[in-house]
């Protein structure tokens, strides 16, 4: 058994990344990456579940994040992937799977198409590969508020967008656990992610992702269902799965139907489920 919970510090372009590991050393590796205003704790529970079925399971903070040093903002997405590859190469992983939700699926993209040889499958959730101006547009309320009163003057209204008042009512403690991460987390990490997410413009490029895909999103998550419904069309080898019930981050509110999603990806080649 390997139920040991190692951090690592490594280096990368806007200083100190935080990675949590966890699972076999000698198993196949999986890097995931966790939404803005959150942080690699919201990947717990998969964390455990792919660990006992004998994989490496790396959680990175993204930059500002966790236990993630920030940089100066502002960031391009391309940035962000370019931390995935930082913790690759300290971490002596030639190639890896990876799981991304929303800001992590993002920069998912962007892995996919930018270092094909680095990845051997992908499984991002609740996320786009392009930004609208007028969906951008919003982040610039978000992003004053922030620097005007920290980053938890943000928290009632993500968590109410990401689960739902009903939800947060009946679970307060897992609304009190994600309002205190997005309370600290660093402001200058926020905007630079922010900035990212306001310039993103991987779609053009997405039919060259040729990693076995799937693309995982809440049934109840705005319009996110319908965009990730037309890339599974634009991506070769995608799949797409809808998790009824499910908000922003179906993980947490929906985490049976997520998992067993999980699960599927996985366990869909066989050698990917040899510990």
């Amino acid at each position: 058994m390997h139920d040991a919970i190692l951090q690592h510090f490594v280096k990368g372009q806007a200083g100190k990344l935080a990675v949590m590991e966890q699972g076999d050393p000698s198993g196949p590796a999986i890097l995931m990456s966790h939404s803005i205003l959150s942080s690699s704790m919201m990947w717990e529970q998969q964390a455990q579940l792919l660990a006992a079925c004998g994989w490496r399971v790396l959680r990175a903070d993204i930059r500002g994040h966790g236990g993630s040093e920030a940089g100066p903002s502002p960031y391009h997405m391309d940035d962000l992937v370019a931390d995935s590859i930082a913790i690759l190469d300290a971490l002596g992983i030639e190639r890896a799977h990876y799981v991304g939700l929303s800001l992590g699926a993002m920069s998912g993209f962007g892995l996919g198409i930018r270092h094909p040889d680095r990845v051997l499958s992908l499984v991002l959730c609740d996320g786009r590969a392009d930004m609208p101006e007028a969906l951008g547009a919003v982040w610039n309320e978000r992003i004053d508020a922030s620097r005007a009163q920290g980053c938890s003057v943000l928290a009632h209204a993500t968590t109410e967008r990401w689960f739902g008042k009903a939800f947060l009512e009946t679970h307060p403690e897992i609304a009190q656990r994600f309002q205190d991460t997005i309370g600290l987390t660093q402001v200058e990490g926020f905007v630079g992610c922010a900035q990212a997410i306001q310039t993103l413009d991987y779609l053009p490029q997405a039919s060259r992702i040729q990693a076995p895909t799937t693309l995982i999103v809440g049934a109840n998550d705005g319009p996110l269902p319908q965009v990730m419904n037309a890339l599974c069309g634009v991506i070769p080898n995608a799949q797409l799965e809808v998790i009824a019930n499910a908000g922003h981050l179906p993980n947490i509110d929906q985490p049976i139907a997520f998992n067993a999603a999980l699960m599927r990806h996985f366990f869909q080649q066989p050698a990917w489920s040899k510990p």
